[in-house]
C-alpha cells in the first residue's frame, strides 16, 4: 500500500513538472517592417498575457532586412514583411518550410502637408497630373516605393520626375518628410501614413493603379524558439486581431484572400 502511494505521488509530480515544462515562457525575437507597427504594438500585450511568451521586436525596412538576412544574420525567430520577400528568403533557405502565415494586407496611400492644397487623386490621370505639378515627391524604398517608381516608368514620366524625388532611409516614414515640408506629396503604405501628425491623408491610390501587399510572418530557419514564433504569427492572423488591424489602416486577411495588384 505504501509503495503504491509513493508511486502515485511520483507520477503526479512528474505530470506537474511536464506541464510546467510545456508552459515555459520564451522570448521571441522578431524583425519586422514598420507597416505593421501600430497594430502590432497594440496586440503584443494581449499575446504576452495569454501565452506567457515575451515579444522583442526590431523595426526595419524591407531593403535592410533582405540585406541582413542574405548576409547570414542570425538571432531572429520570426520575420514579418511582404509575402514576396518572405518567399524569396524561403527559396534561399532562410525561412522554415511551411511556416509562413499571411495575416493582413496593406495598400498604398497619398499625403500632403497639413493645410496644403489637396490635389485630385481620384483617378490615374488626376494622380499623374498631381505628381507632374508637384515641386517635390517622396516614396519609400519598400514595396510601395518600388510600385510608385514603376508606375512613373509606365506613365513615361520617371526621367522628368527624378530631380523631384526624395526618399527616407530604409525603415523611415515618408510622412515625416511631408510634415516637415521637405516633400510636397508623399506615397507610402496607408498604415505608415495615418498615424503621422502634421499631414493630411488624401486617401489610397486609385483602384486601377493600386498595389495590395500581403503581409506575412515566416519563422527563421535558425530560430531558437520556433514554436513560440509560430504562436505569435498565428495570433496576428486570428479573428481577435482583425479589428485592431483594421483600425490601424490594414486589411485583415490570410492566405485565402491573398491579392496582388500590379
Amino acid at each position: 500500500m505504501k509503495n503504491r502511494l509513493i508511486g502515485v505521488v511520483v507520477a503526479t509530480l512528474a505530470s506537474i513538472f511536464m506541464l510546467a515544462g510545456t508552459a515555459r515562457s520564451d522570448e521571441i525575437n522578431v524583425l519586422a517592417v514598420i507597416a505593421v507597427k501600430e497594430a502590432y504594438l497594440e496586440l503584443v500585450p494581449q499575446f504576452e498575457k495569454s501565452s506567457a511568451h515575451k515579444v522583442v521586436t526590431t523595426w526595419s525596412g524591407t531593403a535592410d532586412m533582405m540585406k541582413r538576412m542574405k548576409a547570414g544574420e542570425g538571432g531572429v525567430d520570426l520575420l514579418i514583411m511582404a509575402a514576396g520577400s518572405i518567399e524569396e528568403l524561403a527559396r534561399l533557405g532562410k525561412i522554415e518550410p511551411g511556416s509562413p502565415v499571411d495575416f493582413a494586407k496593406s495598400i498604398v496611400g497619398v499625403a500632403v502637408r497639413a493645410g496644403a492644397p489637396k490635389p485630385d487623386i481620384s483617378s490615374a490621370d488626376a494622380l499623374k497630373r498631381a505628381v507632374l505639378s508637384a515641386k517635390s515627391i517622396g516614396y519609400s524604398s519598400g514595396p510601395s516605393g518600388v510600385h510608385v517608381a514603376g508606375l512613373f516608368q509606365r506613365w513615361g514620366i520617371a526621367e522628368q520626375l527624378q530631380p523631384k524625388i526624395k526618399q527616407p532611409p530604409s525603415g523611415g516614414f515618408v510622412g515625416d518628410l511631408v510634415a516637415r515640408g521637405e516633400i510636397e506629396i508623399g506615397f507610402q503604405q496607408v498604415a505608415e501614413l495615418v498615424h503621422i501628425s502634421g499631414i493630411d491623408f488624401l486617401g489610397p491610390l486609385p483602384p486601377d493603379v493600386q498595389l495590395v501587399t500581403v503581409l506575412t510572418g515566416g519563422v527563421h530557419s535558425g530560430a531558437k524558439h520556433p514554436g513560440a514564433a509560430k504562436a505569435w504569427v498565428q495570433f496576428l492572423a486570428s479573428p481577435a486581431a482583425a479589428p485592431i488591424m483594421a483600425k490601424n489602416g490594414l486589411v485583415p486577411g490570410g492566405a485565402s484572400t491573398r491579392v496582388t495588384l500590379q
